[in-house]
């Protein structure tokens, strides 16, 4: 077994990884963990047993559930609280709250994608770490229940009442609107809301939400339900920065997803990633990112 067979696992690994940790910075440090302790540990590794990637995905698994051990989980600001209705609320950061992160999709093939939608994996995070491990590696990753019962070191009997427990608990959330596909349907409601937004036409973006769409911005844990607000709250956005914005598209997460270029003296600046959630032809959710941290992770000009 050589370094190039190990590092072959890299980017799935971390698409497990970003699962279970909800961070794109932490689960890149952790698959390289993995990676150091598979490579120390070749000379034990036996054939006989297991796969090398079931093998990696066990070492995968144990760096993740020791480094989640007494971790708060990462939320988006709709899974905080209920939902704002000052639109002209002091927009302050909440430094303290560790928010989930997106994954760029520049930094994984398509093939592995599956179930990284920002929703998805937001609820995911509210399952006890070891029952989101066995969700993952028993749904997404179609490991058998006595693989995961190997690579957690417990029983079948074990893995499969952690499945149950771990479906009951997601029994709410709508799987095929978190899990959707992109469709030319859906590219379109996507393309008009981007030249809504370049417009500046709230009218324009207000109708083609949902009656419940959500709009959110972390790191602000405010957040704000409905047509009415998110307008209004667009409206401010104009006020504050002017017409004249540009937008980029992006991958994240597997689903729409664009930079934002706000006006800026003779040019514009980065000014955020936003992830659209797109069903029956409307926008249900835009989440916004403002974060250097995270826009970094998109290799994006910082001005046009």
């Amino acid at each position: 077994m050589g370094a190039v067979e190990l590092d072959a696992h890299r980017t799935e690994l971390t698409a497990y990884c970003y699962r279970m940790t909800g961070s794109f910075h932490d689960a890149e440090d952790l698959v390289q963990e993995t990676l150091l302790r598979a490579w120390n540990a070749r000379e034990r590794y036996d054939p006989a047993r297991a796969s090398v990637r079931t093998w990696l995905y066990r070492i995968a698994t144990n760096a993740c559930l020791t480094a989640l051990e007494g971790r708060a989980r990462r939320p988006l600001p709709a899974g905080l609280g209920a939902p704002g209705q000052d639109t002209g609320a002091p927009l302050a950061p909440a430094a303290d709250v560790p928010w989930l992160e997106p994954f760029p999709d520049a930094r994984l093939d398509a093939a592995a994608r599956t179930d990284l939608r920002l929703a998805w994996v937001a609820a995911v995070q509210l399952l006890p770490a070891r029952q989101r491990a066995v969700l993952v590696l028993r749904e997404v990753l179609a490991f058998s229940a006595a693989e995961v019962a190997e690579q957690l070191d417990t029983t079948v009997a074990a893995v499969n009442s952690a499945l149950q427990r771990a479906r009951a608990a997601l029994g709410d959330v709508d799987a095929e609107r978190v899990r959707e596909q992109d469709d030319p349907g859906r590219r379109a409601v996507v393309d008009r809301y981007l030249a809504a937004f370049e417009a500046a036409d709230v009218p324009a973006l207000v109708g083609l939400l949902a009656r419940d769409a959500v709009l959110e911005m972390p790191p602000l844990p405010l957040w704000f339900r409905g047509p009415l607000h998110y307008g209004q709250f667009m409206d401010r956005v104009y006020g504050m920065w002017g017409p004249g914005w540009r937008t980029r598209p992006v991958g994240a997460n597997g689903q729409a997803a664009f930079a934002a270029y706000a006006p800026d003296g003779a040019g514009r600046r980065l000014h955020s990633v936003q992830l659209l959630d797109v069903a029956d032809g409307l926008v249900t959710r835009n989440t916004v990112y403002t974060d250097p941290a995270v826009l970094g992770l998109f290799d994006l000009p910082p001005r046009l």
